[in-house]
């Protein structure tokens, strides 16, 4: 039996990095480093439109800066929200995008909260992802034995999955893109995320772009949801592996939904 999480019901940038940029502005606010101070990050995507959303709520400004391959909508939806967008010639966010990014807000006395590296970001879904499902499982009778998630800043696969393995017997398994594929929200492990490394994740699928377009195009007309490229992604590594994984409790993390990537299905249809 397989259950989806589905993240997209958060309000803000409707993703999972709801649950990140709240506790890391809250926590960052709590000890006094923000009090009207600007924000800058290193986005492309959830976070950015999460930061962007709790900034106008907390009254921060907030400065977005971005690889060249951010899709349009992102840059269209950071501006609908007020954020500066900064348009950077770094092709992804590795070590030295982000440490541009912190020197550029320590030049001007911003705050960089660094979803990258900022425990932060761990401890959100830790405490709070986590344990809903575990009392979601509860409740009808389940406990989780598989965990298939998407590997990104590694935050929410790292949070849940320490959670999940200190109380469970459960497999968890990682995805990320296949060589040479760029699949927004997740990355290979070569860009050394960090909590991946401290955390006990059994074993990583690879997933080209067309397949986690395919998952989640596949979803969308079996279940009638719109689901993001990530998701797509994880539940391609669900079909892949439920056969030789055979009859569990599979819980799948989905941490958008689709409206964000028309350009993508757009292009994988064919549409002009």
């Amino acid at each position: 039996m397989s259950f989806a999480k589905l993240e997209f019901f958060n309000p803000f940038s409707r993703s999972i990095k709801d649950r990140t940029v709240f506790n890391m502005l809250t926590k960052a606010r709590e000890r006094g480093e923000v009090n009207g101070t600007a924000l800058f990050e290193a986005t492309s995507g959830n976070v950015g439109i999460a930061m962007a959303a709790l900034s106008n709520v907390f009254g921060v400004r907030f400065r977005a800066y971005l690889p060249k391959p951010t899709p349009k909508a992102t840059q269209v939806l950071l501006k609908v929200l007020g954020a500066e967008v900064v348009r950077t010639d770094f092709e992804t966010i590795d070590q030295t995008m982000v440490r541009f990014v912190q020197e550029e807000a320590r030049k001007a006395g911003a705050v960089n909260l660094n979803q990258y590296e900022n425990d932060d970001n761990f401890e959100a879904h830790y405490r709070s992802t986590a344990r809903e499902i575990e009392e979601q499982l509860r409740s009808i009778g389940k406990k989780p034995d598989v965990l298939i998630a998407g590997i990104g800043t590694s935050g929410h696969i790292a949070g849940i999955a320490s959670y999940l393995k200190e109380r469970y017997d459960t497999e968890v398994i990682g995805v990320v893109p296949a060589k040479g594929e760029k699949i927004p929200g997740i990355k290979r492990l070569e860009t050394k995320p960090k909590w991946y490394f401290q955390t006990e994740i059994d074993r990583v699928v690879e997933i080209t772009r067309n397949e986690a377009i395919e998952g989640a195009i596949r979803v969308a007309r079996r279940d009638g949801l719109l689901i993001g490229l990530s998701s797509g992604a994880v539940f391609r590594a669900y079909e892949k592996l439920a056969e030789e994984l055979g009859e569990k409790t599979y819980v799948l993390i989905f941490p958008d939904d689709g409206f964000k990537y028309v350009e993508a299905f757009e292009g994988y249809l064919g549409i002009t």
